[in-house]
């Protein structure tokens, strides 16, 4: 289980883990509606190294990302949710469109995304790259999308 942490933080934990010869994984998203898949995938990301930081895209990051009307869930819920849970180490919110900024300040030895990332380009890989580090796509738990479980929650009414 993990804190909801601030930049400073964050660094924090990425240096004392540098110190002790240990791996940083990183991964980010909205994690709107937290469901298994969301968990499966965070157990796989951790299960790549030594501590997993889960940057949360803001309320108004998620609003320019996905549309109005989300996220459902204010960005405080979200991250005390992910970090409640087991595989993650730390929560930092961000409201840029993409966590490269977190990503030149942490350089992650490892960077998660799920799997949908290998037919489309993933933003982050430059500045992953660039510092050395490895992008690991990780298979999504097949079925399970915040898109879709709103979609069925929208047929009940």
């Amino acid at each position: 289980m993990g804190d909801l942490v601030k930049l400073k933080e964050a660094q924090a934990l990425r240096e004392t883990l540098r110190r002790a010869g240990e791996t940083l994984v990183f991964t980010n998203g909205h994690f709107d509606l937290l469901h298994v898949g969301h968990l499966e995938y965070l157990e796989k990301a951790r299960a790549l190294g030594d501590a997993l930081i889960v940057g949360l895209n803001g309320d108004a990051s998620t609003r320019r990302l996905k549309g109005e009307g989300r996220p459902l869930v204010p960005a405080g819920q979200r991250a005390r949710l992910l970090a409640a849970l087991e595989p993650v180490s730390a929560v930092i919110i961000f409201e840029t469109n993409t966590a490269d900024e977190l990503l030149l300040a942490l350089k992650p030895e490892i960077y998660v995304k799920g799997g949908d990332y290998e037919d489309k380009p993933l933003p982050e890989r430059s500045a992953v790259e660039g510092y050395g580090g490895r992008v690991e796509l990780v298979e999504l738990f097949a079925g399970h999308s915040t898109t879709r479980l709103i979609d069925r929650i929208r047929k009940l009414s």
